[in-house]
């Protein structure tokens, strides 16, 4: 089987709920085979229940009808064209993060709640950018949790890069400043940045990345090149809801989706891109170190709509 080939089946696997809640629905609608008023109802009905959101399916249902009114559609033909539409959606978003940064290292702040797989993801990314060798570094921004420094330092011998670490309850921007240091002098080209994951407090969090921020723009003005926000796609709405606060709080440049992993309402992908448009970068299906790629929203489109 070859690698894309796996990769279109992981897909399917992580968007598995999504796609089988919205393909069997699409599946009734089509009794009437006439693409009316009545049909378009029961396609945006779909189209909210699993999960793509208000906003997404009324847009996508409006297109129907502009293409498609009143003619013969087979079920067939209306998961392709659902399909086509939620490509139109997704596609604007698709941006993988692409190392430009001059000078070198590039920062990539990444941040997101406690437990939605913020610290594999970094070792993840690591693992993406090595594989365009790029060289890589760590740094252990998130000290207020002993199993955070313990987990990003197992994960950076896993994938053999350096990782700058402190002592736990350290302080956050010290840290990134030793470790931007370091990176400008061995001539790193990406520079990813664990950050504390509490949201109880947002204030808290708000102060500790601006005094991040603060030592980044003294060694290197443009930093921190991307802010990534790390999303658990099995929270749902929730995840959502994710997106409002770390905006907020930290500016968020772009996101990831991670654990699309068949109990997974990977609907939300969407509705995050109809509602928000930041940048989607990469979507993680497992625990596996390749489990995380670039965003391929056509593939995506097709695997939600059951067409892959």
């Amino acid at each position: 089987m070859s690698d894309t080939q796996s990769w279109t089946d992981r897909l399917f696997g992580g968007f598995r709920k999504t796609s089988e809640k919205l393909t069997s629905n699409l599946t009734e609608v089509v009794g009437t085979a006439k693409l009316d008023d009545a049909t378009l109802d029961d396609v945006e009905d779909a189209l909210i229940l699993s999960d793509l959101g208000p906003r997404a399916a009324a847009r996508i249902r409006e297109k129907l009808r502009d293409k498609r009114f009143g003619l013969e559609i087979t079920e067939r033909e209306l998961k392709e064209a659902v399909a086509e539409e939620i490509a139109a959606i997704l596609r604007p978003v698709a941006k993988p993060l692409e190392i430009t940064a001059f000078p070198r290292p590039q920062v990539l702040l990444v941040i997101g709640v406690n437990g939605s797989g913020k610290t594999t993801t970094i070792a993840k990314l690591a693992h993406l950018f090595q594989e365009d060798d790029y060289a890589v570094m760590l740094a252990a921004g998130d000290t207020f949790r002993a199993a955070a420094i313990g987990q990003l330092q197992t994960w950076a011998d896993r994938v053999g890069v350096p990782i700058v670490r402190g002592p736990e309850g350290g302080d956050p921007a010290s840290i990134v400043f030793d470790a931007v240091k370091q990176a400008t002098e061995i001539g790193t080209d990406v520079l990813i940045v664990d950050t504390a994951g509490r949201l109880q407090n947002k204030r808290e969090l708000m102060d500790e990345l601006a005094k991040i921020r603060k030592v980044l723009g003294r060694l290197n003005p443009e930093a921190p090149h991307d802010v990534v926000l790390v999303l658990d796609a099995t929270n749902g709405q929730n995840a959502l809801a994710q997106i409002d606060v770390f905006k907020e709080v930290a500016g968020v440049t772009g996101l990831v989706m991670t654990k699309l992993d068949g109990t997974a309402r990977g609907g939300v992908l969407v509705q995050a891109a109809e509602q928000y448009g930041l940048p989607i970068h990469a979507i993680g299906v497992g625990e596996k170190i390749d489990d995380l790629r670039p965003f391929d929203p056509d593939l995506v489109a097709r695997v939600i709509a059951g067409v892959a």
